[in-house]
């Protein structure tokens, strides 16, 4: 049985209870007009003896393993609070609206959540964020789950949707395929990609020469149809939209033509809805950037910091619009890396809660994106659903297996090869129902990487069965014979079959190819 309680501003209060949990199970009340103080809700829930808990994390860099009883989610709040706020480590993620209480046995999500006893799934799940995301805690030291929708401030009156969730016990592919045909929602493409990712090649230091250098060694080992994608440091500044000339002295349609000469797709990213310190939008349009308390919303620490956009300012988004427009019908780019896009809905308003604002924001991009394929990033999981073809579902990957220690002390959203890997195994069942996954790329080059030969080859192999695309960050030219004939095998796994994780005895995956078993360990 669920409890639940709705509470406004003005002491108004409705209670309820609900039992018979199972499928979809929609709290709908009548309210007066007023501001939702607390909706929230408790289901008494116990844990079988080594029974797993996975809480899914607020967006797609959020690191979110499988967690035994007595594991903790660990906070910032070690770190001095000078620290947190000058880097704005708490922007990345949920932890600043969000208590972490650091306490075994304590762990929090978003929008889903599992319960796992070897392969049968216990699963709570939100059916619609947009009334404000679902937010689960639970504490196996009182046997408690704690649910809350995250709407306080937001102006009501009539019927509210206090919660709407769907409840399933069974396999892994039945819970989650039963969720899926409850909220309506099918992945906008089934066609899986290969490709190339400029970013962990060059970072920001490209230019016109480098990628057509890359372009040249990748024409060597990709086939036509796959992705070559453009990243971070073509443009002008963050939040300026238009080709730095110095790097790309013709421009980016003359990219793009080289690109598609190969018989590549043609990717670029961008971030929408935020802006660098530097850049010309925010020192010309103050007006477009988000408030709060009077302030810039200060998202991080990224190009010497960076600003959210307010969607709701006409010519912000007009202009943005124009953004779009150049990118795909002047300069023919076929698919859009979409990066920070968080920075869009970092709190709500008395109108609408922090996750309809951000579906709102996503709605806009495949509006101004129409046809063209869209690759999501840093976007809180579900409101994504159904809205993007791509999505990643991990934090970025290193050039290393998990950064120093010094860089292990901060936020869930950090650099890492090893998170990258167990968020692109814990949210596996997303790949081909939300959208087709995106697990960061791989490396099998020998220069430039820090990775031993078996970490390079344990990424590439879950990459490769995990993730709907399948981008590498190498100039493939310089690949030699034995790298070649390992990327023609990892094409091969992209088709393995009867692919099994075991994650009761530390960390590993399964699979057949070809009519053998094979298994990769995650150390």
């Amino acid at each position: 049985m669920i409890n639940y309680r709705i509470v406004l501003e003005d002491g108004y209060e409705v209670k309820g209870s609900r039992d018979g949990l199972c499928g979809e199970v929609r709290i709908v009340e009548s309210l007066p007009v007023g501001k939702l103080a607390s909706v929230t809700a408790e289901l008494p829930l116990s844990l079988s003896g080594g029974e797993k808990i996975f809480m899914n994390g607020f967006q797609t860099w959020t690191y979110c393993p499988e967690l035994g009883r007595n594991d903790r989610i660990r906070s910032l709040r070690h770190l001095p609070k000078p620290i947190v706020r000058h880097y704005g480590l708490d922007r990345y993620g949920d932890e600043y609206f969000v208590d972490y209480p650091q306490k075994k046995g304590v762990s929090h999500g978003e929008s889903w959540c599992y319960f796992r006893l070897g392969g049968h799934f216990r699963l709570i799940a939100s059916l619609d964020e947009r009334p404000g995301y679902t937010m689960l805690r639970y504490d196996a030291n009182r046997g408690m789950l704690y649910i809350r929708r995250d709407c306080e401030g937001v102006r009501c009156g009539g019927e509210f949707h206090a919660f709407d969730l769907y409840f399933a016990e069974g396999g892994e592919d039945e819970v989650f395929d039963g969720w899926f045909a409850a909220m309506g929602v099918k992945p906008r493409t089934s066609e899986k990609l290969t490709g190339y990712s400029s970013w962990y090649n060059r970072y920001q230091n490209i230019s016109e020469k480098s990628i057509m250098d890359d372009l040249a060694g990748c024409a060597e080992v990709l086939s036509p149809g796959d992705l070559f994608q453009i990243d971070d440091g073509w443009e002008r500044a963050v939040g300026d939209w238009d080709a730095d000339t110095k790097k790309f002295p013709h421009g980016m349609k003359a990219a793009v033509d080289a690109i598609h000469e190969k018989g590549f797709k043609a990717g670029l990213w961008l971030a929408p809805f935020v802006c660098q310190r530097s850049s010309d939008i925010m020192r010309e349009h103050p007006e477009w950037l988000l408030r709060h308390d009077g302030d810039e919303w200060y998202c991080g620490c990224n190009w010497g910091g960076f600003f959210s956009l307010d969607i709701d300012e006409p010519e912000c988004m007009n202009y943005l619009e124009r953004c779009f427009r150049r990118v795909f019908d002047e300069w023919g780019f076929d698919l859009v890396k979409l990066d920070f896009l968080y920075g869009a809905a970092p709190f709500g308003t008395e109108r609408e809660s922090r996750a309809g604002r951000m579906i709102r924001a996503m709605e806009f991009l495949r509006r101004v994106c129409g046809d063209k394929l869209i690759l999501g990033c840093g976007v809180p999981v579900m409101p994504a659903f159904g809205l993007v073809d791509y999505c990643r579902i991990s934090c970025d990957v290193g050039l290393d297996w998990d950064d120093t220690w010094l860089m292990r002390q901060i936020h869930r959203e950090r650099v890492s090869t090893r998170q990258a890997i167990g968020n692109s195994i814990f949210r596996r069942e997303l790949n081909g129902r939300a959208y087709l996954s995106d697990p960061d790329v791989f490396f099998l080059r020998d220069e430039n990487i820090k990775l031993t030969p078996e970490q390079k080859r344990t990424l590439a192999v879950v990459n490769a069965l995990f993730g709907g695309l399948f981008l590498t960050s190498d100039n493939m030219g310089l690949y030699g014979a034995e790298a070649r004939e390992f990327y023609k095998e990892l094409l091969r796994i992209r088709n393995a079959e009867n692919v099994t994780v075991n994650a009761d005895d530390g960390l590993s995956v399964g699979y057949e190819l070809d009519g053998r078993q094979y298994s990769v360990k995650i150390e």
